[in-house]
């Protein structure tokens, strides 16, 4: 397994993980779902609309965190806004329940991927494990 395949299946497995964000000098942390490798990077969506979108123009830089099984890993990264139809499409076919809120070119589906991105694994049991995408 690849480490951006690894990453992907920890955040997927762990069900919602907390995207950190910065507005201005305040940060701002959010639930999130979606975790989605498409052409090779690790994916997320959200909405234009809200304000984490707005937060992310400002300041790409971000980090996830998520805890599951007695793990956690944190990812840090630059998210890159991709407005390419295709990778619109790829994320809500794998969250078919995305399709409620969002369509692809809707103008409002925002569909990132990290970049310069290092995730650490860690827990009170074994040493830290970092891997990067």
């Amino acid at each position: 397994m690849s480490n951006i395949e690894k990453v992907c299946t920890f955040l997927k497995e762990a069900g919602t993980y907390y995207l950190a964000t910065v507005e201005g000098d305040q940060p701002r942390v959010r639930p999130f779902g979606t975790a989605h490798i498409f052409e090779g990077k690790l994916y997320f969506q959200t909405g234009l609309i809200k304000p984490v979108a707005k937060q992310l123009a400002a300041n790409p830089k971000v980090e996830i965190c998520a805890f599951e099984k007695g793990v956690w890993v944190r990812v840090e990264g630059e998210a890159v806004l991709d407005e390419r139809i295709e990778a619109q499409e790829s994320m809500l076919a794998a969250y078919p329940s995305l399709g409620n809120m969002y369509k692809a070119g809707d103008g409002n589906t925002a569909v990132y991927y990290l970049k310069n991105a290092k995730a650490t694994f860690s827990s009170f049991t074994a040493a830290p494990e970092t891997v990067e995408f």
